[in-house]
């Protein structure tokens, strides 16, 4: 198989130094450029990173050797890749135009960013949840006037310790979701080295994060009409989400309603038999069995079970019945694996193996 060339913007980041680890000997993509701001660029990448790799694995000579390029480059980056994943530390507005005028010059862009999330034409996707939103893709295309750029996103890190646990269960519509996240630093991009206030504390507060797990599911979950997507209306999210000291790792308490009842075990049956399209194509980093229920009442446990299926399943524990809901339960997710660099990758396979990475 002739591998995708790719790129990533952001390369210096906690976010890009995942996806290099990911990328590196990855079966479907090469990498050909490595992006980050003006400060950074005409460096190695092993200077750029310098003090800063903040990876367990550790730093290959080839990828250290490699220099780091100009990101506002576009021409350069359009002449180098076939596709790039985008992870920029900049004001949602400048990544909005940025990643618009890397399209524009036919350049595919799997965004780890929040900056088109919301956009209705952008395909926001969780793989074994919606992977029918790449349809979104001609219709992004018409408006932009290209042939083969466009913009997928990997949506919030945070909501996927509990949208793809409901989804195997929409059949029973559910009606009301109320959640609280308990959410890793790496979420931040930081260390404890980096964020030591964080030792034995606990933050009651993450900008924006409420407002993006409330209303990003009900996208995910929308129909596509014929400018978009119409998200779903019969459902309410609540949320809240807080910062707590674990390194990665986010976890979801979660309390839902249904219009239609199910029993716990169908529940558990579904959890257990739930597989989409990645499970299908085999895609490389899609987790064989997708969702892990823990029948101990202390599990899943953060430190102990986020590297369940090499970070990209997703675990459930404690569903019950609930006195004010119908049932609850806790779910995991890695969230610099599944969700965030691990999940833009595996969208990216998805994209790939549907034919929308031509050259």
């Amino acid at each position: 198989m002739n591998r995708i060339k790719v790129g990533v913007i952001g390369a210096t980041g906690m976010v890009g130094q995942r996806f290099i680890t990911l990328l590196e000997n990855h079966p479907y993509f090469q990498i050909a450029g490595l992006y980050a701001s003006a400060r950074s660029a005409g460096r190695s990448y092993g200077e750029a990173v310098e003090g800063r790799w903040k990876m367990a694995t550790p730093l290959s000579e080839a990828i250290a050797a490699m220099p780091v390029q100009d990101a506002a480059d576009i021409a350069s980056i359009a002449a180098t890749v076939d596709m790039v994943f985008c992870a920029v530390n900049m004001p949602k507005e400048e990544i909005r135009v940025y990643e618009e005028a890397l399209a524009k010059a036919e350049i595919p862009v799997v965004s780890n960013n929040s900056a088109h999330r919301m956009t209705p034409d952008v395909p926001m996707i969780i793989p074994e949840v919606n992977p029918q939103h790449t349809d979104l893709i001609p219709i992004q295309r018409k408006r932009l006037g290209t042939r083969r750029g466009f913009i997928a996103a990997k949506p919030n890190c945070s909501i996927q310790s509990y949208v793809p646990l409901i989804q195997p269960l929409m059949e029973f519509e559910p009606t009301e979701v109320f959640v609280t996240t308990y959410q890793a630093i790496s979420g931040a991009g930081k260390t404890f080295k980096e964020w030591p206030e964080m030792l034995d504390n606990i933050i009651p507060f993450i900008g924006g994060e409420e407002e993006k797990s409330e209303k990003e599911p009900l996208k995910i979950w929308g129909k596509i009409v014929e400018n978009g997507v119409e998200h779903k209306s019969d459902m309410t999210i609540s949320a809240q989400c807080l910062r707590v000291p674990c390194t990665d790792g986010h976890m979801a308490a979660t309390f839902i309603r249904f219009k239609n009842k199910p029993t716990r075990e169908q529940i558990l049956n579904k959890w257990k038999e739930y597989k989409s399209t990645p499970q299908e194509l085999e895609l490389p980093s899609a987790p064989k069995q997708f969702i892990t229920y823990f029948e101990e009442e202390n599990r899943p446990q953060t430190g102990v079970d986020r590297m369940t299926e090499n970070g990209m399943g997703i675990c459930a524990g404690r569903l019950r019945e609930d006195p004010i809901y119908d049932y609850k339960f806790v779910g995991l997710s890695h969230n610099t694996l599944r969700g965030a660099a691990g999940g833009a990758v595996e969208v990216a396979e998805l994209l790939f193996r549907l034919g929308y990475f031509d050259r």
